[in-house]
């Protein structure tokens, strides 16, 4: 266990041992099942469960889904040419997709 760890092990116990960790939303329920969270650092993990709770998605997660919803279409449409329609589209939102990641991880190195 890192130090950093510990630290912040020992700040939630003491604040359990106050009684600060009392009453609060989700209290006695197990967290929430969030496996996306794996494909992105923590900070970013936090950065985007707090604007999702206001209601607000960063681009790059509304592409993302935009792209599964095509991935979808794509798989259950059977004219070729539709194919290619949805096929070209997918790029495009995928490169926009990209483009939105790398701007956010610009950002956050500079």
């Amino acid at each position: 266990m890192s130090w950093l760890s510990r630290l912040a092990e020992r700040q939630m116990q003491k604040a359990r041992l106050r009684g600060e960790l009392q009453g609060l939303e989700g209290e006695g329920k197990p967290l929430p099942d969030r496996p996306g969270d794996a494909f992105v650092s923590a900070g970013d993990a936090v950065g985007f469960r707090i604007m999702a709770e206001a209601g607000v998605l960063p681009e790059e997660i509304v592409l993302k889904k935009e792209a599964a919803r095509l991935r979808d279409m794509l798989a259950g449409e059977p004219d070729a040419d539709r194919r290619k329609a949805v096929m070209a589209e997918l790029a495009q939102v995928e490169m926009r997709q990209a483009m939105a990641e790398e701007a956010r991880r610009k950002f956050l190195r500079d």
